[in-house]
């Protein structure tokens, strides 16, 4: 079984891994493949997947397809990378408890 984490680039990939990963909690990363800092996020995913896989799928959206844009502007992603995770397609908002 591979760990490696998906890069979606269209509408309909990121659709379909919300929509198709169920009983487990989706870790969706907004951002790109050539900005250091989502590098930096992209190898703590990747290094945490295994251990993760059990209850958890991690996969990447890049913000640089117009595609993806959508979501971007759907959850007003506005920090580069962003996380967002479902369960069961819902989304699941978070508070960090930073006002």
């Amino acid at each position: 079984m591979s760990y490696t984490e998906e890069t979606l680039t269209e509408k309909r990939e990121v659709n379909s891994i919300i929509r198709d990963t169920l009983d487990k909690v989706l870790v969706l990363r907004f951002g790109r493949s050539s900005d250091p800092v989502c590098l930096q996020l992209d190898d703590i995913l990747a290094k945490s997947a295994r251990d993760v896989s059990k209850f958890a799928r991690v996969a990447l959206a890049d913000i640089d397809s117009e595609d993806v844009q959508v979501y971007v502007k759907y959850f007003d992603i506005t920090l580069i990378p962003s996380t967002i995770f479902f369960f069961n397609a819902h989304h699941m908002k978070m508070d960090s408890g930073y006002v």
